[in-house]
């Protein structure tokens, strides 16, 4: 079965990056780097994980690095505009791509993306991992995992999951959890985390699988029903919640985010810079992200760029096999 999502959102502002040229990229020396400001490019509205945990590090390298590291959210075209900003930028260090797992498999999805990710950026840092949550609505009256189910086998395609982008591991993951129940369920896509979290808790859809952060506080509070985690054991944050696999052996699945800048970056450029983001994961950064239920990434930028290959490879065999496609 084609698993198509139809968006008119997708494509709309493309037309304004794709003007965007940078010209020839502008000489800098790793010693003196950052001269003035960096800008920090998060490819999706405020709100989110990813905005989350974009602001710490830019926060940390900032601090480090003796320059403002600041944050502009480009949001839109599935995270494509904001991505092609920096594809586009001057190859000297002052426009930096923060982005999810889903930077590599979005495109995958569309039919035209202006970049492609494995020769127009260069892979500066792997920066975290994250379990998803299965959040749903207080609406719906489901307590757990097996309760979904039977809800989802009742009212087949009539539960609205939302998506934070087509082609994310929230994405995945929902599809995932389609196959391993034998439900099916209505993905609605929307142009990131934040908005889909409103709607969940305000119970204008039923479900959204995301990393554990977006969901935590809102569970805590009451405003929504976490109903497992998809990790290989249960986390420190929420104890009581289960495991997925718990019900349904051997489900897994996680988001993960990355810093990257434009193809042909200086290699003194990326080393100063990877070096800044492994001295952020070891600073009070790693306890904060470890509250969260998220696991600090670190390594080396060699190390990043064939982590991103490998789920390229591997995450694509599903999207090719699932026939997921945003038009």
């Amino acid at each position: 079965m084609k698993h198509t999502i139809h968006r008119g959102w997708a494509g709309a502002g493309l037309a304004l990056a794709l003007g965007m040229g940078a010209g020839p990229a502008l000489a800098q020396s790793a010693a003196s780097y950052p001269e003035r400001p960096v800008k920090v490019i998060i490819p999706f509205p405020p709100g989110g994980t990813l905005d989350k945990i974009g602001r710490m590090l830019a926060q940390k390298l900032g601090d480090q690095l003796g320059q403002n590291f600041v944050v502009e959210n480009r949001a839109g075209g599935n995270g494509v505009i904001g991505g092609d900003v920096v594809a586009k930028a001057n190859a000297d260090g002052y426009t930096l791509l923060f982005n999810a797992s889903t930077f590599v498999t979005a495109p995958m999805t569309m039919k035209s993306v202006p970049y492609r990710v494995q020769s127009d950026f260069t892979p500066i840092g792997l920066v975290a991992s994250a379990p998803l949550s299965i959040a749903v609505s207080n609406k719906l009256g489901v307590t757990d995992v097996k309760g979904l189910a039977a809800v989802a086998k009742a009212r087949p395609q009539q539960l609205n999951f939302a998506v934070g982008s087509i082609g994310s591991a929230g994405h995945l993951c929902t599809v995932k959890l389609e196959q391993a129940t034998g439900t099916q369920l209505t993905i609605v896509p929307y142009k990131g985390t934040g908005p889909a979290m409103t709607d969940l808790v305000g119970g204008q859809i039923e479900g959204f699988i995301d990393p554990l952060l977006g969901s935590v506080q809102f569970h805590r509070t009451g405003q929504l029903k976490v109903i497992g985690v998809t990790a290989e054991r249960r986390v420190p944050n929420l104890p009581d919640v289960p495991t997925v696999s718990e019900t349904l052996p051997d489900f897994k699945c996680a988001s993960w985010y990355g810093l990257w800048g434009p193809a042909k970056l200086p290699a003194d450029l990326v080393q100063k810079l990877n070096a800044a983001v492994n001295k952020a994961l070891a600073s009070d950064m790693r306890d904060r992200l470890l509250a969260d239920g998220i696991v600090p990434g670190g390594g080396s930028a060699a190390e990043f760029a064939r982590f991103q290959d490998e789920d390229i490879a591997t995450s694509g065999k599903i999207i090719a096999d699932k026939k997921i496609v945003l038009e």
